[in-house]
Formats: structure tokens, C-alpha cells, sequence
């Protein structure tokens, strides 16, 4: 036999080892890229599009896994595979299984430095774990990190020994039964409520840096000053060292400038283009760190110039707007989850696709609901140019009856654990996805859920990022405070309060269910807020709600929200099926009828 033969044979036989050790776990429906899936090769996508460094390595795919009761020791053996970054209770993590309060799981897995990183510090990174994560390289615990949507980051480079590295990792998880944010995970899913998500669920990897590096950057353009103000944080800096900018569009140097380390930086961008759905303007940007009049480390970006705001229109009712134009705002509750992966998306193909088809269908706004996603679903959301209203993931050990609106008004009470452990996380939240343009308003409570001192958190909020607008609680108690008044309406849509002196918004309504047979989460148990047998039935209520949105519009709404993107577990009511093999309604009139909304607003 040739060589060529004999290598084939060979990383054929390996391939068929590695899939005999894993396969998709359950009968439940599944997308179509999951049947696509190589363990040996998931989510090799870098991870950190707003910071990118050549010198990576991917640590995703098969690790040796072991669940067992909270408390135990490091486990001598693992009797399982999981395929990481997917959950535990996924079907593509091939476990599969219910974790709970009284449980933890451990991963563990091996990896080699290249030869070519023996002068640079490594980082070990994180995309997000949930919840409590304790880390161990080489027997040695190097620490640990609490909350579940969140990267975060290991210097591993004093713990490394010569040859083989050893990883391992401890989750617990309470899910509803702690004081965590957790959005819609609960230990019995029902209804609008969902599976729980424990572990990984985001890419592992590592990186090499040298010993002074950029940490953080962090990106606010102002477009009436035609200016970016670019902030870092460096590990290692010196007296002396400088910060040097260059944005570059089309590949032409456009801007550049310096400044020493611990300074802000201003880059004056001469006839900016700017950002919107419409026309989705990107800058690249080069960070590059100086020491000694030396280029000791270098990081690639990217940025946009727009701006979000609100004024008083002709007829003295108040617009959101778009770089000083009213601009109206109309999207989809996006959920996030995924009937394989739960709350990893199988591939980035299909990560981007929801991004794709809401845009195709005419919306210009996506609200990320009670969940965060990787850094490329905000980055695809900035290439394709779809807007993004964040949610601040709700939580507490409360049951969620307790944690609803109140309809006198009273705040829901918070342990001062459970307060400290929100503080803490919806600040990290913030400064993880501050530089991502498409992201125009931030959502601290939904629905009453856990909302506590909404006066003082919407300030806090708003404090901390002034160049965003914020929703101090979407469809739950209101308080003039804040930058919009939003209401809840299902079915169909009303405009029942209206706020004079803010923007008034529709933050949730629609909810038409439609179940079809061989795409359902739950054959036997599904619902919608109202359900049609038919996708002509479903089509043409969606059409009629438009009709009746169009003239709040005129009276007041300043943006809309339909539920939702997709079905989720045993819900029916969103534009696509759960496995996103079927588009339910009539595309072209969704679309024509989404653009003829928009257009009323945008084309005035």
C-alpha cells in the first residue's frame, strides 16, 4: 500500500475512534448542523473578535468527564467524555444528564505549550462557565471564578512544567435552588421556563502574550465630535511606555495617535461614515504597545462610529434615534437556546444564522433576552447590522412566582448576597461587551423578575456607560427613571401608558404559536399566547398586528418587539421552528410588512 493510502487509513481510523467515543446524546430534535459536528474539530472560531492576537491555541473538543456528589475530592479516574464547550445536560456534550445543587462536575484534559511560546507568558481562557468554576493545572489550584456569562482568565505561565500539561476543572451549578443570575434555567422546565445549563459552555483556549501586554480595551466613538476615545488596561506596563492607535478603513491609514500608558486616546476620524442597519460601517484598528521605542506586543480591533439618543419629534412625542436622526426600532426577542446545544449554538454557521434570517425578514433590532452570547454573535451582529438591546440575566433562589410583578409597585427584596452577586456580574457583563457597536441599550430587570432598586440600579447603569440608553425594566414596574418607559402586551399590541417625557416602547408582544409535527421539543406539551393550525392562519395575524402597530406608532411607540425568534423547548411562537428548519410564516410578507413599519419612522 502507498503512503498516501496508508495515511489515510490512519487519521481515518483515529477519526472513527474519536466518534465511537462520542456521539449526540437523547432522541430530542436536532439542527442541521449538528449532524455536521467533528469532536476533533468544534468551534475552532477565534473567540475575542475585538482583540486578536495570532498566537493562540484551541482547547475545545473531547475531555474526560466525572459527575459526582458536591464535596468530593479530585476524582482519580473519569469514567466518561464530554465534548467541550457544549453544557452537561446537552445532547451535544453527549452526557446529557441533570446536574442539580447536590452535585459537581469535574472535566479534565491534557495539552502540550507550542515550542515557539517559551519566551511568553500563557493565558488560559474561559468564554463562560456556569456558575462556579475552580481551576487546577499540574495538581495545583490556580484559582477560581464566579458567574455564568462571563470570560475570564488564568496567567498559567508559573505552573507550567516541562512536557504534558494537566488540566482540571470543578463546576457546581445550583441553578434556581442559588442567588445567581441565571435567566431562563430552571431544575424542572415548564412553560416558559428551560433547561438547565451547567459547566462549560463557551470555547476554552489559550494565548501567548509577552510580559507587557494589552489586558482590556475599551471603545467609545462620538460621532458629533467625529472622534474615538479608546481606554486600555496593560499588564506590566512601565513609566514611559506609550499606547499607539492607527484606524484604518478599506485597508488606508485614516487616523492615528498616542499617548502614555494610563492615558485615554483620541483618534479624530475625518468624515466619519456611519454605522446603522442600513449601511453597517466597520473601522479596523491597530493597538500596538511601545517600550523602549520597541512594538512589545500588538492587537487587532475594530470599531464604528454611531451614536444612540432620543429627542422630541414635530409632533412633540419622543423618538429613539440613530446618529441624530428618529430611527425606529424593530426586533425579535431572541432567546438563544438551541434544541442540541442548549445554550451553545452548534457551530458559528449557526450562530450567525438567526442574525441572518431576522435580518432577512425585515428587522432591524434584536433583543438578547435574560441571556449573553459569545463575543462573535455581537460581532456578527455588527457586520451584518442588526441593533442589540441587552438583557441583564435574571436570577435568585426565590421561586420565580415570588420574583414576577407586583402589581402595587413594591420592589422585589434581594438577600445581600444575592444584591452583590448581580452588582457584581451585570458590571462584568457591561465592560465584556462595551466595545461592540451594535449593542445601543442595556436591560437591567424584565417583568418584575428579581427588580430591586430600580431607581438607583438604572442610574448605576447608566453611570457607567452614558453612551447607551438604558431600559430600566422592560414590561416590569415602572419608574420615571431611565431613558424609555416599556410595556408588555400579549397578543396583541397596546400602547396603555405613554411616557411624555421618554421614548415609549412595545418590549414584548405577538407570541403566535404554531406547533408542526416533527419539529417540536415536546410533541404532547407546547403552547403559543395564541395558536393557529395553519402557517397562512399565522401569517395573517402577524400582518394584522402590524396593521394595528402602525398606528400606535403614529400615537407613540418608538420601537417594537415580537415574540420571538425561534420556538424554545415547549414554546411555539417563534418565526422559526426550534431545530431552524422551517421559516412558519410567509417570509416576503413578514419582510414587506416589517419594512413598510420601519419606514414610517426612518423615511419621514
Amino acid at each position: 500500500m502507498k503512503l498516501t493510502g496508508l495515511l489515510l487509513l490512519f487519521f481515518t481510523f483515529n477519526l472513527l475512534a474519536t466518534q465511537a467515543q462520542w456521539q449526540p446524546a437523547g432522541d430530542r430534535i436536532k439542527t442541521k448542523w449538528a449532524e455536521e459536528i467533528n469532536p476533533e474539530s468544534v468551534w475552532q472560531e477565534y473567540p475575542r473578535p475585538q482583540m486578536v492576537r495570532q498566537a493562540w491555541q484551541n482547547l475545545n473538543g473531547l475531555w474526560d468527564f466525572a459527575l459526582l456528589p458536591a464535596g468530593s475530592p479530585v476524582p482519580q479516574s473519569f469514567s466518561e467524555k464530554i465534548l467541550v464547550p457544549f453544557a452537561v445536560e446537552s445532547s451535544l456534550s453527549g452526557i446529557q444528564k441533570s446536574v442539580g445543587k447536590e452535585n459537581e462536575v469535574w472535566y479534565k484534559r491534557t495539552f502540550t505549550i507550542p515550542s515557539d511560546w517559551s519566551r511568553k507568558n500563557i493565558l488560559l481562557h474561559f468564554g463562560a462557565v456556569d456558575w462556579r468554576c475552580e481551576v487546577w493545572l499540574n495538581d495545583i489550584k490556580i484559582g477560581m471564578h464566579e458567574g455564568g456569562y462571563t470570560p475570564f482568565s488564568f496567567d498559567i505561565t508559573p505552573f507550567i512544567e516541562r512536557g504534558e500539561q494537566t488540566l482540571i476543572v470543578k463546576v457546581w451549578d445550583p441553578t434556581n435552588d442559588g442567588p445567581q443570575p441565571r435567566g431562563k434555567q430552571v431544575k424542572e422546565p415548564r412553560g416558559i421556563w428551560y433547561t438547565p445549563v451547567t459547566g462549560i459552555w463557551q470555547t476554552v483556549w489559550l494565548e501567548a502574550v509577552p510580559q507587557k501586554y494589552f489586558e482590556h480595551i475599551k471603545l467609545e466613538p462620538n460621532i458629533d465630535t467625529k472622534q474615538l476615545h479608546i481606554e486600555s488596561e496593560i499588564e506590566g506596563a512601565a513609566y514611559g511606555d506609550i499606547i499607539e492607535a492607527v484606524a484604518l478603513k478599506d485597508g488606508k491609514t485614516i487616523a492615528t495617535a498616542k499617548a502614555a500608558v494610563g492615558q485615554s486616546l483620541v483618534l479624530d476620524i475625518p468624515e466619519p461614515m456611519l454605522w446603522s442597519p442600513e449601511s453597517p460601517e466597520l473601522y479596523d484598528l491597530k493597538l500596538s504597545l511601545l517600550s523602549g521605542g520597541k512594538t512589545v506586543d500588538a492587537v487587532d480591533s475594530y470599531f464604528a462610529m454611531r451614536k444612540i439618543s432620543y429627542a422630541r419629534d414635530e409632533d412633540g412625542i419622543m423618538r429613539l434615534q440613530l446618529n441624530n436622526e428618529d430611527h425606529f426600532q424593530f426586533g425579535t426577542l431572541d432567546q438563544g437556546w438551541w434544541p442540541d446545544g442548549l445554550y451553545t449554538a452548534p457551530s458559528d454557521e449557526a450562530l450567525l444564522y438567526d442574525i441572518e434570517k431576522t435580518k432577512e425578514l425585515g428587522f432591524n433590532m434584536i433583543r438578547k433576552h435574560v441571556k449573553v452570547e459569545p463575543a462573535r454573535w455581537y460581532a456578527h451582529c455588527d457586520k451584518v447590522g442588526m441593533l442589540v438591546w441587552q438583557d441583564m440575566p435574571n436570577g435568585d433562589a426565590q421561586p420565580i412566582w415570588q420574583m414576577r410583578k407586583y402589581f402595587d409597585g413594591t420592589e422585589y427584596e434581594r438577600s445581600v448576597a444575592s444584591e452583590k452577586i448581580y452588582r457584581k456580574e451585570w458590571k462584568a457583563i457591561m465592560d465584556y461587551l462595551y466595545s461592540y457597536p451594535s449593542i445601543v441599550c442595556w436591560v437591567p430587570f424584565n417583568e418584575g423578575w428579581g427588580q430591586f432598586k430600580t431607581k438607583e440600579i438604572a442610574e448605576w447603569t447608566k453611570n457607567h456607560d452614558p453612551s447607551r440608553l438604558v431600559n430600566p425594566a422592560s414590561g416590569g414596574n415602572h419608574f420615571q427613571v431611565g431613558d424609555m418607559l416599556d410595556l408588555h402586551n400579549y397578543p396583541e399590541p397596546q400602547l396603555y401608558l405613554f411616557d411624555a417625557k421618554r421614548p415609549t416602547i412595545l418590549g414584548e408582544y405577538g407570541g403566535i404559536g404554531l406547533a408542526l409535527e416533527d419539529h417540536l421539543w415536546e410533541p404532547d406539551r407546547n403552547w403559543g399566547y395564541v395558536q393557529f393550525k395553519t402557517s397562512e392562519e399565522v401569517t395573517a395575524e402577524y400582518i394584522k398586528f402590524i396593521g394595528m402597530l402602525k398606528k400606535l406608532v403614529r400615537s407613540g411607540f418608538s420601537a417594537a418587539i415580537y415574540t420571538q425568534t425561534t420556538d424554545v423547548e415547549m414554546e411555539v411562537n417563534g418565526l422559526m421552528t426550534y431545530d431552524r428548519k422551517i421559516i412558519k410564516l410567509d417570509k416576503e410578507k413578514v419582510r414587506k410588512a416589517n419594512q413598510e413599519l420601519i419606514k414610517m419612522i426612518n423615511d419621514k
